[in-house]
């Protein structure tokens, strides 16, 4: 059977997880295909999780920290220049999880490093978790991808994967923090370059041949279509925010001029219902904050909007509307 090597020299998330569904959705299944890559800073959350109860998304903007949600499950991981990833696929009938395992651990043992695997998704040097993957099966085909933490900044995996608490009530999957540790804790020599020589060196030498490696850029959106069209699901914000579980969010604070219970229902994204227990004298605010939320996204951008042209069009209630809008907006703050 042939094999096929695919690398990418894009960091745009984005673009990477693009690929990847390419190779799952549209490539020949008859073959076993590696493909490397790396990201950019990038919270990655899995399939069914909630970017606001995972991430801190105010500092993720104004770091210029990407979120991207893979079509896999599992939960969320930072990723940075610091992170190699894989993804191997491979025919359904041929598929074989611990050979991918075996090809990453016995690349490692070329770089003086010995792993081992645990449970069913991690490997480990010791007890230090130093990769982690998910998986997806279709009828003629079967992929596997993983991570493997090489330099990453470990600091910054704590500062966007440690979620402020907010009183949300979820569905979906939550994270599970566990320890982790860098290979070059191991070999401080080691990098994206070698650790990706590593391992198609590996790759070939399990399978017993070789092939070229092919190196993907921006330029391969022009050449295949599919790949531009997932490239363009992936970037979108329906799909990062939109595939969120319905949750619902609920808060309460008290202001000189009155109480406000405020619950928001939220699905995909847009908040659907709302309800508001008020002892406010105007019952006219309460009805226009209501009217304003619903069917509106729930985005930090697009609230603050709405609330400012409410308190255009009634400058009587200009101040009270401002109060909810800092409010509100400081509760969805990550």
């Amino acid at each position: 059977m042939k094999l096929r090597i695919l690398k990418s020299a894009v960091t745009n998330p984005w673009f990477n997880l693009a690929t990847e569904d390419w190779i799952f959705q549209a490539l020949d299944p008859d073959s076993h295909t590696l493909f490397l890559w790396r990201n950019s800073e990038t919270v990655v959350i899995g399939r069914s999780q909630n970017p606001w109860v995972e991430c801190k998304i105010d500092k993720m903007e104004a770091d210029d920290v990407f979120l991207a949600r893979r079509q896999s499950g599992g939960g969320a991981v930072f990723h940075d220049l610091g992170n190699t990833n894989f993804t191997f696929l491979s025919p359904k009938d041929d598929y074989d999880q611990e050979a991918n395992f075996t090809i990453i651990i016995n690349a490692l043992k070329k770089l003086g490093i010995d792993a081992d695997l645990s449970g069913r998704n991690d490997m480990q040097v010791g007890d230090k978790k130093i990769s982690g993957s998910a998986f997806k099966h279709a009828a003629d085909r079967s992929f596997h991808h993983g991570t493997l933490l090489v330099n990453a900044n470990m600091q910054k995996l704590g500062d966007y994967l440690n979620p402020h608490p907010l009183k949300l009530k979820a569905k979906g999957i939550k994270s599970v923090r566990a320890r982790v540790a860098n290979l070059v804790e191991f070999n401080e020599d080691i990098n994206h370059e070698t650790l990706s020589e590593a391992i198609i060196e590996a790759f070939c030498e399990y399978y017993g041949d070789t092939a070229p490696v092919e190196e993907l850029d921006e330029a391969s959106l022009a050449k295949q279509p599919t790949l531009n069209k997932y490239y363009q699901q992936m970037a979108d914000w329906d799909w990062r925010f939109g595939k969120t579980p319905e949750f619902t969010h609920h808060i309460e604070t008290r202001f000189d001029w009155c109480i406000i219970d405020l619950h928001l229902d939220v699905k995909q994204a847009v908040i659907r219902d709302v309800v508001i227990f008020s002892d406010a004298l105007n019952v006219e605010l309460i009805d226009l904050l209501k009217d304003t939320l619903t069917g509106i996204k729930y985005d930090k951008h697009e609230i603050k909007a709405k609330f400012d042209e409410l308190g255009k069009a009634h400058p009587e209630l200009a101040a009270q509307i401002d109060d909810v809008s800092v409010w509100l907006l400081g509760e969805m703050e990550g």
